[in-house]
């Protein structure tokens, strides 16, 4: 799988620096200050008491504030957030003076390096406020570099170990790097998943801290590209990779959680009851006090049906890949767990070899050009025939979309910042 990177040719930051840009993080940031005054609420106890943990999935500090109770434990960040708090203006100062103690350095180190200290240093502030823990995300550059995804997350980590958890994209890069961060005791949030065989790969070959399910960009799919009504395709596929995950737990001193992200609306929390982890935004919190009882009932065990257009054949979809672990890629699982790869190329390989290629296919610059420009949600019409092959699937699919998504808005993150350091 092939990429093109915004930044041209970063370079790791030299040890010198470190210690000044991790300064600029914590200025005015204090993870032991004054934090919110919270009370319970039997609303969401009541969820909780059913086994799920409750995160607010946004950046957004005054938007978080009302609805923060003492059920709440986390929140998730991410480049599409972080850039709507950062295109505020509120991080100009801190953007300036980092570039200060950054001189000499290349504009794309510089830039890296100055995103980095936007996302630590939001972070703080947000784990500050809530007491909580908080899921801080790497530049999408570093999505195929595992040593600087390494690096990075080590970072992070050392600047708060306390209520830092790091995002690694999977990719085949983010799946080495989660490996080695997570033999350092380092957790990681896995993300970008769309499927119980991607989190399947990820728990037993990674053991990250949480994987996850972006429900409600499958259910998209399936509505924007006319293939079915859009209801619980993602909450299918989130709750059968919550049973693969429960699986490979048994045993395991620090099991990885099932996340389910990308909500959409009040519902979806009823349906996925039980979960280990629904990260919600906002909006979707505040509905659902307004539209649900409060009545929760365990839908881990939960199969739910599937109801596509009269016109779409199921087996032309390959929708098995969602909620199926196949015998490929259980092979794949025992072949990087007893070779393991180095690199992410031989990781693809080693897919290729075990007939599970369509998890990582080899695609042309255009291919990937034209997923980026679809934006989230691919035209499955574009890639009708190459799915019913079995040369991509659409967990796959819609992980290249999510990362190209995410790296648009870094990008318009990273030119904020290079008119700020220019000026």
């Amino acid at each position: 799988m092939s990429s093109e990177n915004t930044l041209t040719q970063p370079v790791e930051p030299a040890v010198n620096i470190v210690d000044p840009i991790h300064d600029f993080v914590k200025d005015g940031a204090d993870i032991h200050g004054e934090r919110l005054d919270t009370e319970s609420d039997p609303f969401w106890s009541a969820l909780c008491d059913i086994g799920t943990e409750l995160w607010l999935d946004t950046g957004d500090i005054d938007g978080a504030t009302p609805l923060w109770t003492d059920e709440f434990t986390a929140l998730t960040t991410n480049n599409t957030l972080l850039n709507a708090e950062v295109q505020k203006g509120i991080y100009d100062d801190l953007i300036q003076k980092t570039a200060g103690t950054l001189y000499g350095l290349d504009t794309s180190t510089q830039i890296i390096e100055i995103a980095f200290v936007l996302n630590a240093h939001h972070g703080l502030r947000l784990a500050q406020r809530f007491g909580g823990k908080v899921s801080v995300e790497l530049h999408t550059d570093l999505a195929h570099d595992i040593e600087r995804s390494v690096s990075y997350g080590h970072r992070y980590y050392n600047i708060c170990p306390d209520a830092f958890i790091i995002k690694i994209p999977l990719t085949p890069a983010g799946l080495i790097a989660t490996r080695r961060l997570r033999e350092s005791g380092v957790p990681v949030n896995f993300t970008l998943g769309f499927s119980a065989r991607h989190n399947y790969i990820a728990t037993a070959f990674g053991a990250p801290s949480y994987v996850n399910v972006f429900l409600g960009r499958l259910n998209a799919y399936m509505v924007d590209n006319q293939l079915g009504d859009g209801r619980l395709v993602g909450e299918k596929s989130a709750l059968a990779s919550q049973r693969a995950v429960n699986d490979l737990a048994q045993g395991t001193q620090v099991p990885t959680q099932q996340i389910a992200a990308s909500l959409r609306g009040a519902g979806q929390l009823a349906d996925l009851a039980g979960i280990d982890v629904i990260t919600m935004p906002v909006k979707v919190a505040a509905a659902a006090k307004k539209e649900l009882s409060g009545e929760w009932g365990y839908k881990v065990d939960s199969d739910y049906p599937i109801r596509l257009n009269d016109e779409v054949s199921a087996s032309d979809l390959r929708l098995h890949t969602l909620w199926e672990v196949a015998e490929s890629e259980r092979r794949l699982v025992e072949s990087i767990t007893t070779d393991t790869p180095q690199t992410a190329e031989e990781l693809v390989i080693q897919a290729h070899d075990m007939g599970a290629g369509d998890l990582f296919p080899r695609l042309s610059t255009a291919d990937l050009d034209k997923i980026a420009s679809d934006g989230k949600i691919p035209k499955h019409e574009i890639w009708v025939e190459r799915v019913k092959s079995g040369e991509l699937a659409i967990d796959t699919l819609l992980n290249l979309a999510g990362l190209a998504s995410f790296a648009a808005d870094q990008k318009a993150l990273d030119e904020r910042i290079r008119r700020l350091i220019a000026g």
